[in-house]
C-alpha cells in the first residue's frame, strides 16, 4: 500500500533505538524523511547510517528532552533545516521504577519530565507547522496506564497522561484537520527489554512465561508491527481516524485470561 508519505518530514523522539528506531526505519522505507530527536549523538548517527545504507534520507537533532528549553530548540532546528513539519511521533521515555512506597517527590517529578512533559512541549512547539501541513500526531504509550505493574507510579501516571492528552488534543485540533492517535505498547523485545531480562536470575524462564501469556501466537509484538501501525496512523490512509488508543499487542491487554497458555 502506498501511504503517500514521500518527502514528508516526520519527527520521532527517541528515534535512535528500540521502537523509535523501528518507526524511523519504516518511515524511511515509505519515502518519508524521519527526524530523530535524541540525547545520544552517537546513537542518532548510527540510526541515520542504517537509513542511508537502505537508500533513505533522515536527519537528527541532539537534545535532552527532559529539559523544557531543549524541546523548543529542537523544533526550531528541524524547521530551520526543512521549513516544515508533517508529523510528530512522541516516543521517548523509559520505565524508571519510581514507585509509591520507595519513591519521593523529586524523583516523581523528574520522571514526569522524562516521560510526559516533553510530549506536550514538542507538540506545542510543533503545532504552528502541523497546522500548515494538516499533519498528524502519534503518541506512543504503555499498557501500564491501564493494567498497572507495581513499583512504577510515575511511569504509570505519565502513560495515563499520554492517553488523556491523545484524546484531548484530538478534540482541540479537530478544527485544524490535525489527527491525534496513540499506539499502546505491551510486550515487545527491545534492547531495553533485553537488558531487563538479562538482569534477572531466571530471565529465560521469565521470558517464556511472558510469551505464554500473549494470546495471539504466544509471542511478543515485534518492533516492526508497532512501527507499521504508527506509520499507517501518520498517513492519509487513516484519514478518518482520530482520538484512538490502538493496542498492538496480540490481545495481551484485553482478551480473556483463560486463553493463557499453561
Amino acid at each position: 500500500m502506498n501511504l503517500h508519505l514521500n518527502e514528508k518530514v516526520i519527527i520521532v523522539s527517541g528515534g535512535a533505538k528500540g521502537i523509535g528506531e523501528g518507526i524511523v526505519s519504516q518511515l524511511a522505507l515509505e519515502g518519508a524523511i524521519p527526524v530523530i530527536i535524541g540525547r545520544n549523538e552517537k546513537d542518532n548517527q548510527a540510526c541515520l547510517d542504517k537509513v542511508s545504507a537502505a537508500g533513505g534520507l533522515g536527519f537528527a537533532v541532539k537534545a535532552e528532552l527532559s529539559k523544557p528549553e531543549a524541546c523548543e530548540t529542537a523544533i526550531k532546528e528541524v524547521v530551520d533545516k526543512f521549513g516544515r513539519i508533517d508529523g510528530l511521533v512522541n516516543n521517548a521515555g523509559l520505565n524508571d521504577g519510581v514507585g509509591l512506597e520507595d519513591g519521593n517527590y523529586k524523583d516523581f517529578m523528574q520522571s514526569l519530565h522524562n516521560n510526559l512533559v516533553h510530549y506536550y512541549l514538542l507538540a506545542h512547539h510543533a503545532l504552528p507547522y502541523l497546522k500548515n501541513t494538516k499533519g498528524s500526531i502519534v503518541n506512543i504509550t504503555s499498557k501500564v496506564a491501564e493494567t498497572g505493574q507495581g513499583g512504577t507510579s510515575a511511569y504509570a501516571a505519565a502513560n495515563g497522561g499520554r492517553n488523556a492528552m491523545t484524546r484531548e488534543w484530538a478534540v482541540e485540533l479537530l478544527k485544524y484537520g490535525i489527527r491525534v492517535n496513540a499506539v499502546v505498547v505491551a510486550e515487545s523485545y527491545t534492547p531495553m527489554y533485553d537488558r531487563w531480562i538479562k538482569s534477572l536470575p531466571n530471565g529465560e524462564q521469565q521470558l517464556k512465561e511472558i510469551n505464554n501469556k500473549i494470546p495471539l501466537g504466544n509471542r511478543m509484538t515485534t518492533v516492526e508491527e508497532l512501527a507499521n501501525m504508527v506509520v499507517f496512523l501518520l498517513s492519509k490512509r487513516s484519514s478518518h481516524t482520530t482520538g484512538q488508543i490502538m493496542h498492538v499487542d496480540g490481545g495481551y491487554v484485553h482478551l480473556d485470561r483463560s486463553l493463557i497458555k499453561k
